[in-house]
């Protein structure tokens, strides 16, 4: 299992688009979209995660390609230190 950090979102994404965007590479097991603690605005950055060999499909097809008029970016997630 892979968490890959998906960035560069417009801001009115929604969790559904996200999972049935990356769905076709292969099973979501969850999505989160981060928000600002205080505001409860998007931040424009989340988290999917998903099996490994989808997950490096995904990173391939979606990196840097335009979604909702962005470019997004889709990398494997880093742990946090």
């Amino acid at each position: 299992m892979k968490t890959l950090y998906v960035g560069n979102l417009v801001y009115a994404v929604t969790r559904d688009e996200l999972k049935e965007l990356f769905s076709q590479f292969g099973e979501v097991s969850s999505v989160k979209l981060i928000t600002d603690r205080e505001s409860g605005k998007p931040k424009g950055f989340g988290f999917v995660e998903m099996e490994d060999e989808a997950a490096l499909k995904a990173i391939e097809a979606l990196n840097e390609k335009d979604f909702r008029g962005r470019n997004m970016r889709v990398n494997e997630a880093r742990p946090r230190d």
